[in-house]
């Protein structure tokens, strides 16, 4: 594709640039990628014969044409899962940072776990960062690293209303502030740990075009341990 993958262009100034890097996108490009993404992903969850599960969502996976419009790219892992079945069963073989809490333990999967993965990479697209948890020097406490975890600062950041602190510095404050909030929302919808509570992608599509407004979310409650919350503590909407 002419304009590479998606990760080439979301990790420049945190690990990512050099050779074959690409160029910054603008928060109207990102946020196109988000709704192409989105589309995509429903069209293969609810559009064709059998719902296609991608298993792989992650930037690396997502081709950029000469618009800079996307395609999924890489089904060497897709499952399908017939309309009169509701789970598949299948080794967990994803790509660490996207992979669903469900498909960790082992659960059969459903098509959610393609809706957690691109939650966090809507996240990557927000920030421009991986949603990995950082390198610190040996200086560094655990509790640190821990809170350099992206999905903790996003989620957290939400909850106190500052997400636009966690763009990306590339975009110099350049962004639609209606819409980084809403992206940020529904990340952090995406990636609860209860499959069940997690949207569609056809519910992520329409909160992205605006049809209807996803809600503030409650912090899932893994991000709420790492965080330091504790495992008996529930966060409120």
């Amino acid at each position: 594709m002419p304009n590479g993958s998606l990760d080439s262009h979301l990790f420049r100034s945190h690990g990512g640039a050099g050779v074959g890097a690409g160029a910054a996108l603008d928060w109207n490009v990102r946020y196109k990628i988000a709704v192409g993404v989105a589309r995509g992903l429903a069209y293969l969850h609810h559009g064709c014969r059998d719902c296609i599960i991608h298993c792989d969502i992650k930037p690396q996976n997502i081709l950029l044409d000469a618009s800079f419009l996307p395609k999924i790219a890489d089904f060497g892992m897709a499952k399908f899962l017939g309309r009169d079945f509701s789970r598949v069963v299948t080794t967990m073989r994803g790509t660490v940072g996207y992979l669903a809490p469900e498909w960790i333990s082992g659960t059969p999967i459903t098509s959610k776990i393609d809706v957690y993965s691109y939650g966090m990479v809507l996240l990557e697209i927000v920030s421009g960062k991986r949603n990995s948890i950082t390198q610190q020097s040996s200086s560094h406490t655990i509790e640190g690293q821990q809170g350099d975890y992206l999905p903790v600062q996003v989620a957290g950041k939400l909850l106190r209303g500052d997400v636009l602190s966690v763009v990306d510095a590339d975009l110099r404050g350049d962004v639609n502030v209606e819409e980084v909030e809403r992206v940020c929302r529904i990340a952090c919808w995406c990636i609860q740990d209860r499959e069940f509570d997690r949207p569609t992608m056809v519910e992520v599509v329409q909160f992205l075009e605006g049809i209807c407004e996803p809600e503030i979310p409650p912090m899932p409650r893994l991000l709420h341990a790492i965080a330091g919350g504790g495992s008996n503590q529930t966060a409120g909407v």
